[in-house]
């Protein structure tokens, strides 16, 4: 493959409601859109990082930075035998990252698939058509505030709700809706590592619940407390931020540290190395869903592809652009009988929307490859 130019994008994405987590509340989604120019087709992705570095180590200026002053020469190295199942090997000198290296990599792939015809979900193996669809609730002032928000969820057809939680915030949100929606709801919480093993106690208390799991309710580098957790409560435990690649999957499910594991194709280095977490979860006899970072169309569409593999059996949070946006950067994604189509066309899968793109474009830095 023959790069021509590589351009980033910074866009500002106003959110529809403001979406608190443990972390803070967040009014828009910065995001800087990669696009890959070659002589033959283009290629596009989203970096997930967010604007700080709160979520992961990873944020949107540094991850710039280090694109186009530390990646983007060490793919200009390899030259024309570039191709997408290089570029991890070619950045692996470069420590951490993750979420930088997987937007090359994404929008290389993009490109690579659509020279070829091929579709992203036939690229990594989808076995369905349509995926069902959970959302993920922030957040908010009160529990009645909650319950119609939830409700509001349900009515337009979602199959799972989310609850985010933090200490002082769990055990009265979950037993409101529980005992609103009443125990067929498929209900999980996300921790985002708020909370300690100390906490035990206090999360078994969520116990009665029936939750489907409980997601990072610890630290990301505390495997050992994940275990010991597990073996305290009987909500399976869902590790998120701790997986980074299909090594610490494996070293997660050795040690007993989860029973389910949340794919984030931008936390782990891109959707290549998420297939592997896929393959190494599905030997093991372990359950995967598909996260989500508050992407545009441009990455929902390729997560909505990665979900359709065998393995990933609960409903992601792969939810319709309207749960976000009041316009998205692609032809809306929109719910179905609670499920999101899989997309069909080469790549990706869907058009970019330049006039919009342009509209919410705050700069534009081109790199000659």
């Amino acid at each position: 493959m023959k790069i021509e130019t590589i351009e980033l994008r910074r866009v500002h994405m106003p959110l529809v409601r403001p979406f608190r987590t443990s972390f803070g509340t967040a009014t828009e989604r910065v995001v800087t859109v990669v696009r890959v120019i070659t002589a033959d087709a283009e290629g596009w992705a989203e970096c997930a990082a967010d604007a700080r570095p709160l979520y992961s180590s990873e944020f949107l200026d540094a991850s710039d930075l280090v694109i186009r002053d530390h990646l983007v020469p060490r793919l200009q190295a390899v030259g024309d035998r570039l191709s997408a199942e290089l570029v991890a090997s070619a950045l692996e000198p470069v420590k951490g990252h993750r979420m930088s290296k997987a937007v090359l990599e994404t929008a290389i792939l993009d490109a690579q698939l659509k020279t070829t015809g091929a579709s992203f979900g036939n690229h990594l193996g989808a076995v369905r058509d349509s995926v069902p669809a959970g959302v993920s609730v922030g957040i908010v002032n009160s529990v009645p505030e909650l319950l119609d928000v939830v409700a509001g969820y349900l009515d337009e057809g979602y199959l799972r709700i989310k609850l985010k939680i933090e200490p002082g915030w769990d055990l009265a949100p979950v037993r409101a809706v529980r005992e609103r929606f009443g125990p067929d709801l498929l209900l999980q919480v996300d921790a985002n590592t708020a909370y300690t093993l100390v906490d035990a106690r206090h999360l078994a208390l969520l116990d009665p619940f029936d939750l489907l799991l409980m997601e990072q309710p610890m630290k990301e580098d505390d495997l050992l407390g994940h275990a010991n957790l597990a073996r305290l409560i009987s909500t399976p435990i869902c590790l998120d931020e701790s997986i980074g690649s299909a090594r610490d999957a494996a070293t997660a499910i050795t040690l007993g540290a989860c029973s389910i594991i949340n794919v984030k194709p931008a936390r782990v280095g891109g959707y290549l190395e998420a297939r592997r977490i896929h393959d190494v979860a599905a030997a093991h006899g372990v359950p995967v869903w598909c996260g989500g970072m508050l992407e545009t169309g441009i990455g929902r569409a390729a997560n909505v592809a990665l979900a359709a593999l065998p393995n990933f059996i609960l409903p992601g949070d792969t939810s319709a652009s309207n749960r976000y946006f009041a316009e998205d950067l692609t032809a809306p994604f929109e719910l179905e009988n609670g499920h999101l189509r899989v997309p069909t066309g080469p790549g990706i899968g869907v058009e970019v929307l330049s006039d919009v793109l342009d509209s919410v474009t705050a700069r534009t830095d081109s790199i000659r490859f």
